[in-house]
């Protein structure tokens, strides 16, 4: 009931539109049972008069000129269609209202979503496949929505339709009425069961899917990988047991149904045929008195009326079950706090120096096991400062503590002389550009990837720009030019050309900071004559972190630190640090072949 009433939430903003369809759903329900009651006096009245006594109360009370009219059964046959159209128009109103709730119900959840996400730390990526949390955000986010376009609204209609059915019966023969309800024990019975079993077979369904995204997710962005070791066929293997379990998943909830839906029609004809044999020893007994032949059609189509609303309950329960155990999901991703939020009194500044300051900083993804240990530096407005060692020695973690992807445990992390929490995430964020070693390029153009749809930079900027950085003959040779579209993540370009991209984006946003974290680690000798004067336009005037394994283009930073094992054990200039002889004159050795 907590998931249930936090689902109910979401109707919130478009209350209208649910009270409307919950108004026409709840009609909807009451004209359909009087359209038997027409046919049911129009059988007596025209087909069966000479045979049968008139017995339906409930029509008694209307005017008596219509029943002995010559056109009596035109009339009544008019009124019958009239009534049909009414329902049949009420139904469209029903259906697509419920289901337009559902889809703007849906469009708020995928916002919030997205919202979410996108406030995640770097952390959060890195433990949860990314078929997984597109899967929350796109399947659950379906199941979720169902809730409202065929759960709740046809849940309310179905129930009241079921009493109304019922009331009338009694009232119009209490005797017929006991015969229907007979089986209804067992339909009950029946349905408690179904429920039970489809909403295991639901929740297997649920990781099913998360599983199957997870996996297709992950080997079609890794398919060179997938084709270099030719590992196809095992890939292949791996997949046609997910894809099976999957699939007996789905079997699971077609087979409770295929099993509960022949029981409702049987128990439905188990009514009908109480009520038909009742009827016909009554008939044959005493016909006067005790049932009219318009009553029993009347009954005939009231069964089928009380059923189909058990019988689509049941669905519609499992259908509102499946939406609860999705939107547990949902709410797992809404309710986590891996989230890097501003303080109560951050300020949003934009226009920083650049001063950097890390005072005995330790961080650790998973505590203890701090991967930066005390490390303390200090960077000017204006300087270019490299930080160099072997993997896993803490570089890149430091890059994300100044982005604020991750949170330090230790320590202050100053800018500008002041805590770097006491800024806004966006005021950091929007001064600080990063160029990695592996580029992200989106499927749109060059120009909608440099600019990324910033409406404060021109197509005229981003030219000047790409003639100062380079890349603009680059650009021009390409068909379209700055309008060529690179495909995902820029597979039609080569490593040099996206790398190039990704200085030009980092120009035209004009940091503050600028930071290369391995800018040059996987291109030719001749692109990266092209990228080290990109980096040397882009460094000019700013604060600018280089993170390299090539010491060839770090020669010229102000300072240079040495890290191993989240540690900083040596740091100077390039010179000053060849003359100590340490770790640094050992990497230099290595990479030049020097003893």
């Amino acid at each position: 009931m907590k998931d249930f009433k936090r689902i109910l939430s979401f109707i919130g903003p478009h209350k209208g539109i649910f009270v409307f369809t919950l108004i026409s759903t709840i009609v909807l329900a009451l004209i359909p049972t009087v359209r038997p009651l027409i046919i049911g006096f129009m059988v007596d009245k025209y087909i069966m008069s000479s045979t049968f006594v008139d017995s339906n109360h409930l029509l008694n009370s209307i005017d008596n000129t219509y029943f002995t009219s010559e056109n009596g059964f035109l009339y009544w046959t008019i009124v019958a269609l009239v009534t049909l159209i009414f329902e049949a128009a009420l139904r469209f109103v029903v259906v697509y209202y419920s289901n337009f709730l559902g889809q703007v119900i849906i469009q708020d959840i995928r916002r919030k979503l997205f919202s979410k996400l996108q406030s995640f730390k770097t952390q959060y990526f890195d433990k949860n496949p990314i078929g997984r949390v597109v899967t929350r955000l796109v399947s659950d986010t379906e199941a979720f929505a169902q809730i409202f376009s065929d759960g709740i609204i046809n849940i309310i209609g179905d129930i009241l339709m079921l009493v109304v059915v019922i009331v009338f019966m009694f009232v119009l023969n209490w005797k017929f009425s006991l015969l229907v309800l007979i089986p209804i024990p067992l339909l009950l019975y029946a349905t408690k069961v179904f429920k039970n079993a489809i909403k295991k077979a639901y929740q297997t369904e649920s990781k099913q899917v998360s599983r199957l995204n997870t996996f297709v997710q992950e080997r079609i962005i890794g398919m060179n990988l997938v084709q270099l070791f030719t590992r196809e066929s095992i890939e292949y293997k791996k997949f046609t047991e997910i894809n099976r379990e999957h699939r007996n998943a789905h079997i699971r909830t077609v087979w409770a149904y295929s099993i509960f839906f022949p029981i409702v029609e049987i128990l439905s004809s188990i009514s009908i045929a109480f009520i038909i044999f009742y009827a016909t020893y009554q008939l044959i007994d005493n016909p006067v008195d005790e049932v009219s032949g318009g009553q029993l059609f009347t009954f005939i189509l009231w069964v089928q009326m009380l059923y189909r609303p058990i019988r689509m309950l049941a669905d519609k329960f499992n259908v509102l079950q499946r939406g609860i155990v999705r939107s547990k999901n949902i709410f797992g991703v809404l309710d986590d706090e891996q989230t890097i939020h501003d303080d109560g009194e951050a300020t949003l500044v934009k226009d920083f120096k650049g001063e950097l300051s890390f005072k005995h900083v330790s961080f650790a993804y998973n505590e203890p096991e701090y991967v930066l240990k005390d490390v303390s530096f200090d960077i000017k407005e204006g300087e270019t400062i490299a930080f160099v060692g072997a993997t896993g020695a803490g570089k890149s973690t430091i890059i994300n503590i100044l982005g604020r992807f991750y949170e330090f445990q230790k320590g202050e992390v100053l800018v500008d002389g002041k805590d770097i929490r006491s800024y806004s995430i966006d005021s950091i964020r929007n001064s600080i550009s990063v160029v990695l070693q592996d580029v992200f390029l989106f499927s749109d153009s060059i120009y909608n990837n440099i600019t990324l749809y910033n409406k404060d930079i021109t197509k005229d900027d981003v030219i000047e720009a790409a003639k100062i950085v380079g890349v603009h003959d680059f650009i021009s040779k390409l068909p379209g030019d700055y309008d060529f579209d690179v495909k995902e993540r820029g597979s039609v370009l080569s490593t040099g050309q996206r790398q190039l991209l990704s200085f030009l984006r980092a120009y035209v946003f004009n940091p503050k900071i600028l930071i290369l974290d391995e800018a040059t680690s996987s291109i030719d000798t001749e692109t990266e004559e092209l990228i080290q004067n990109a980096i040397n336009k882009l460094t000019k005037g700013r604060t600018s972190i280089v993170i390299a394994h090539r010491l060839s283009t770090i020669k010229n930073a102000d300072k240079i630190i040495v890290l191993d094992k989240g540690e900083i054990i040596e740091q100077g200039s390039h010179d000053e640090l060849l003359k100590k002889e340490g770790y640094y004159h050992q990497l230099y050795n290595i990479q030049f072949d020097k003893n």
